[in-house]
C-alpha cells in the first residue's frame, strides 16, 4: 500500500461530492473546539483501525492538526492490514490556510459557528 497526502482543497471536493469520508485522529477537546463539518472522530489516544469505517464506494481520509498523528494512523492501519491510505496533508492548519471551512466554537458565547449550515 502506497500511503498518500491529500491537498486540502482536493479532499473538500471529494467530500462534496460524495467520494470520501473524513475522519479526524485528533483528541475531543480538539475536536469540540473546531472541527471540519461531517469529520467522524476516531483520537489516536484510543485508535483501533479495525473500527474503523472502511467504505469501498469512497475514500476514507484521516487528518489531524498538522498531519503527524494522521500519518501515525495510517502507518497503523498499514500495519493492521486496514486499506486506508490517505490523509490530509498539512492537517486542520492547511485546511484553514486554504480558507476552507471549519465548525468552530464561539468561546465567549459558546455558539456553534458552522458556515455550512448559515
Amino acid at each position: 500500500m502506497s500511503l498518500r497526502e491529500l491537498d486540502p482543497k482536493d479532499v473538500y471536493k471529494a467530500i462534496q461530492a460524495g467520494q470520501a469520508v473524513l475522519i479526524d485522529v485528533r483528541e475531543p477537546g480538539e475536536f469540540g473546539s473546531e472541527r471540519i463539518h461531517g469529520a467522524s472522530l476516531h483520537p489516536l489516544s484510543t485508535f483501533d483501525p479495525e473500527a474503523l469505517p472502511v467504505d469501498k464506494t469512497r475514500d476514507v481520509v484521516f487528518h489531524c492538526g498538522s498531519g503527524k498523528r494522521s500519518m501515525d494512523a495510517l502507518k497503523r492501519c498499514e500495519k493492521a492490514g486496514v486499506p486506508i491510505t490517505a490523509h490530509v496533508k498539512g492537517g486542520l492548519m492547511a485546511w484553514k490556510a486554504a480558507g476552507l471551512p471549519t465548525v468552530a466554537i464561539d468561546p465567549a458565547t459558546g455558539r456553534v459557528i458552522d458556515p455550512q449550515k448559515a
